[in-house]
């Protein structure tokens, strides 16, 4: 075999093996990041329209989303462990996953009771970045149901309610697109690593 066609041969298998890698790189990209404390969604799911009330008494929509990352997670104020030890958790999360513009949302699906001020009182207990939001019942109930989180008034002995709802905290990207989901039980250092390897998809 000539010198010549053995050089034509190389340079075609050089060819062939970057447009492979290429190809793969894209793959890889296109499958989002790995994982260890969550699911990256295979595609991206878009936030319907919505309109809630944030703890300074604004309005809060789904275009208040766009722009930076956020996470969200739906709950109450008179939760007696799982919300505040998720947001205790997620208050970690914000500071040990060092994204400057991640933002974690507090979504109340006891309006009766969640006013703006008490919600804000609430969530800022945790940190003073979170948001909170509120609404009337048929305003919360919708988004809920958007996100597939499952939202139950129990009525408890003596008059009083509590709200049975899933421990789910979402994950979106900076188009308002829920692109992770993360189950108990959360751990700060493994949850934050997991928003970092996925910054570049947010």
């Amino acid at each position: 075999m000539s010198k010549v066609r053995v050089r034509l041969l190389l340079a075609v298998a050089a060819l062939a093996a970057s447009v492979g890698g290429y190809w793969l790189a894209q793959q890889l990209d296109r499958a989002g990041p790995r994982l260890t404390s969550g699911t990256w969604l295979p595609q991206p799911k878009a936030v319907r329209d919505f309109a809630l009330t944030d703890t300074t008494g604004s309005v809060f929509t789904r275009a208040s989303l766009v722009g930076a990352p956020s996470l969200v997670f739906f709950g109450f104020t008179r939760c007696p462990d799982v919300c505040p030890a998720t947001l205790l958790e997620l208050a970690q999360v914000r500071r040990a996953a060092a994204l400057p513009t991640l933002r974690v949302v507090f979504v109340s699906v006891d309006p009766q009771r969640d006013t703006p001020a008490l919600l804000g009182t609430y969530v800022h207990a945790f940190d003073p970045a979170f948001l909170g939001l509120t609404g009337a019942a048929r305003s919360i109930a919708p988004m809920a149901a958007d996100f597939g989180v499952a939202v139950d008034r129990v009525e408890l002995p003596g008059g009083d309610s509590t709200m049975d709802h899933s421990a789910v905290v979402f994950l979106l990207d900076a188009r308002a697109r829920v692109v992770a989901v993360f189950t108990p039980p959360f751990e700060a250092s493994p949850l934050a690593a997991d928003l970092r390897r996925a910054a570049p998809w947010l």
